[in-house]
């Protein structure tokens, strides 16, 4: 691999300081002049403490591409947020969760990154690990019931997916999307918490 040069590591952490302040913001539900002045000195604060490695962003910013992927973002964060409310107040309910292991189509670390945190900011979901190598998730899910609503949360983090990389993937990460697919891997570990019911 060639060297990263110094402006390509300007930009890395450009992009870094400026998703930290956005996730800054969303983390307190709106956007003012204090949050941003605030996300700014934290994400300076982590990127000066813990800088990134030496990677080069080599994707391309499709700005209609973002708008969508933002849209359905909110339209997920307030759906998720009302269907774990009505998980928690449903009377003598007693919700399952379970871990899936999703591959992911393009395996690079910031299609890794990206989507495991715009993931982790969707209540009812989090990211207990993630293996680079295979470009794996393993994805904690809330109130599922049987097969079918395990693969459709595998799909949705794929689609997820699917909308971080026609976002700001490469030309050549999209085209990976459009490729035929691994299967995924079936594994699926039981979650520890009591009253999740049998391995499936």
């Amino acid at each position: 691999m060639s060297p990263v040069s110094r402006a390509a590591r300007w930009r890395t952490q450009i992009v870094a300081v400026a998703a930290l302040v956005v996730l800054w913001n969303l983390f307190y539900g709106r956007f003012s002049v204090g949050n941003l002045l605030g996300g700014t000195v934290v994400a300076l604060v982590v990127v000066t403490v813990f800088p990134l490695p030496p990677v080069a962003f080599e994707g391309r910013i499709r700005p209609l591409a973002v708008l969508r992927f933002l849209a359905r973002f909110v339209v997920d964060l307030f759906t998720a947020s009302a269907q774990v409310a009505w998980t928690a107040v449903r009377f003598g309910h007693t919700p399952r969760s379970a871990v899936i292991a999703v591959r992911l189509r393009v395996r690079t670390d910031l299609n890794l990154t990206l989507t495991a945190e715009a993931l982790s900011l969707i209540p009812g979901s989090l990211i207990v690990e993630a293996d680079p190598a295979s470009g794996t998730l393993y994805v904690h899910v809330l109130d599922v019931v049987d097969h079918h609503d395990v693969e459709q949360a595998r799909r949705k983090v794929l689609a997820l997916e699917e909308r971080i990389v026609r976002a700001v993937g490469s030309a050549d990460d999209v085209r990976h999307l459009d490729d035929p697919r691994p299967a995924d891997d079936p594994h699926l570990r039981n979650d520890p918490c009591p009253g999740n019911g049998e391995n499936r």
